[in-house]
């Protein structure tokens, strides 16, 4: 398995182009341009540290919306839940019995 240095995922829409594309780019090279711009901490402790399908499925509906609020013609696309699934095995609260 080939070993990668670390590096920062930068996500952009080319509206254009209609596509999506993810870049791998050194921390360092990008971090002066992340002073002073609109942060979402996702902290790791509140998913239990499992990143698991859900946490991934949570990470790309936010990362989505974040795009959409500059970038607001990607909405006719989505149609995503912004919120946790239910897990298997797992009643939804909103049932009555």
């Amino acid at each position: 398995m080939a070993k990668h240095s670390p590096y920062s995922i930068v996500l952009t829409y080319q509206e254009d182009r209609q596509m999506l594309t993810a870049y791998a780019v050194e921390p360092a090279a990008v971090a002066p341009l992340l002073a002073g711009k609109l942060e979402m901490p996702i902290l790791l402790d509140e998913f239990e540290f499992k990143l698991d399908d859900e946490f991934a499925r949570r990470l790309g509906v936010a990362m989505l919306n974040l795009i959409a609020l500059g970038q607001p013609d990607i909405k006719q696309y989505m149609s995503v839940t912004p919120g946790p699934l239910p897990r298997a095995g797992n009643r939804d609260a909103s049932t009555n019995d």
